[in-house]
């Protein structure tokens, strides 16, 4: 089919030098060999430069919960910058900073009263940690610096979310990083686990190498264990059913805090505002970003209990609690962003819509079971992925192949990690753009076997 389109729009939207640009994770000189450019985006599609629709089946990086461009987030951004570009809210502050922090605790589970604002989730991951180590220092538990993290898991790229975090090419090259760190196992047992809808049955012992580690180290000297409800960047693994309430009896019998890390969870993509709501568990800190402005402003940030808070509250008042902060916490772009995208959210039903269309979303992914080549589908709710069979002593080129394909053959964007491929559409999608989507999955697994 042939595409109409603006040469010139072409010509402004594609550079002639892709040279200058060092791109995170991404393969560098196979891109700009081959660029996969869009240059619009729209609910949810993202337009070549020469008009071709992309569907999206990534939410952009597992953020646009909200689709594309949706008209209340832009308006609000241009409104607020016409009023107010910057604030700083170290010592001084702007109406939408609180506005949005009361909203996020509203949301939020238990007693998590209290946000800390940062700018992305790997800014919320290190401020979470600095948080518990904080904490315990100012309630003369000081012992407790030792920070457990999990195989497998990803909590962003500072060196204190490397440090806990479990992928081994993200701290290959870093050095020694933090001192005093431990590692939970992964939770993913091929053999147990394999085709399962939502949560697997299998796997909700492997919290109790928790108790190993107190074991080894002592519990006075473990400030917070954090792990992602859902391992997104590894390729979507689920929590097996009852891991997370065992991890949090096990915390609370050693006094050590829970950190549940949801960047990727939270806002909606598993069928609530955040993960913990689904699991029953109330952790002491939730890390966020992504979707709490579906990506439009960079944005992040700590949930907090209240207890956490208050002992921070002591002192004489015109003292700083906590040095720590990032020059554009509480931007007022992105306070704007936030509250127009909660707006929808709420208005829209979205986090219910996502939770409604859970099964037939399963039931699609889990049709391409028996492909030749797929070892693997896991879901939780709107979350697909998909392990393929790894060619001969190249790891990866498969998954990356199939990543490229779907995008110049295939008109989809997806995830690669390694050989596997996932997926997390926007959470607008509908049910004949489901059936689209899975379509151009099969027939992109097919072309790389």
């Amino acid at each position: 089919m042939s595409v109409a389109y603006d040469v010139d729009a072409v010509s402004v939207a594609t550079p002639n030098d892709l040279d200058a640009f060092w791109m995170g994770f991404t393969a560098n000189r196979a891109f700009k060999q081959r660029p996969r450019m869009v240059s619009r985006s729209k609910d949810m599609h993202y337009y070549t430069p020469e008009g071709r629709a992309i569907l999206d089946g990534s939410a952009g990086l597992w953020c646009a919960n909200a689709g594309h461009n949706r008209q209340p987030i832009v308006e609000a951004i241009k409104k607020q910058a016409e009023e107010m570009d910057f604030a700083p809210t170290f010592q001084f502050g702007h109406p939408l900073a609180f506005k949005v922090a009361s909203r996020i605790a509203e949301l939020a589970p238990g007693d998590l009263d209290h946000v800390f604002f940062c700018n992305s989730g790997s800014e919320a991951g290190d401020t979470a940690l600095k948080i518990a180590l904080a904490y315990h220092a100012v309630t003369g538990k000081g012992t407790r610096t030792r920070l457990i993290g999990r195989e497998r898991g990803y909590h962003g790229v500072g060196f204190g979310g490397i440090s806990v975090g479990g992928i081994s090419p993200n701290r290959r090259f870093f050095g020694g990083m933090l001192t005093g760190v431990d590692h939970l196992p992964h939770t993913y047992d091929r053999e147990k686990q394999a085709f399962s809808k939502g949560e697997p049955e299998w796997g909700a012992e492997r919290a109790d190498a928790l108790e190993g580690i107190v074991a080894l180290h002592d519990a006075q000297t473990i400030a917070a264990v954090i792990v992602e409800p859902m391992a997104g960047s590894t390729g979507g693994l689920p929590a097996p059913k009852g891991y997370l309430k065992r991890l949090r009896e096990i915390c609370d019998k050693y006094g050590i805090l829970l950190i549940f890390d949801e960047v990727i969870t939270g806002f909606g993509r598993l069928g609530f505002p955040f993960a913990a709501e689904r699991y029953g568990v109330v952790p002491d800190m939730i890390t966020f970003a992504k979707g709490v402005t579906s990506g439009s402003v960079p944005m992040g940030g700590v949930i907090v209990r209240k207890g956490i808070y208050d002992a921070f509250m002591n002192g004489p008042e015109h003292m700083i609690e906590l040095f720590h902060g990032y020059t554009y916490s509480g931007h007022p772009l992105a306070c704007a962003a936030s509250l127009a995208t909660l707006d929808l959210y709420r208005d829209e039903a979205l986090f219910e819509r996502a939770r409604a269309i859970e099964p037939i979303w399963a039931d699609a992914v889990m049709s391409l079971k028996g492909k030749p080549g797929v070892l693997d589908i896991r879901q939780v709710g709107l979350v697909g992925a998909f392990d393929l069979a790894p060619l001969p002593d190249t790891p990866g080129k498969r998954g990356y192949t199939a990543m490229v394909n779907a995008f110049h053959d295939h008109d989809l964007m997806l995830r690669g990690t390694g050989d596997t491929l996932a997926v997390s559409p926007p959470l607008i999608i509908n049910e004949a753009q489901i059936g689209e989507l899975v379509e151009k999955i099969g027939k992109t697994i097919d072309s790389v076997m």
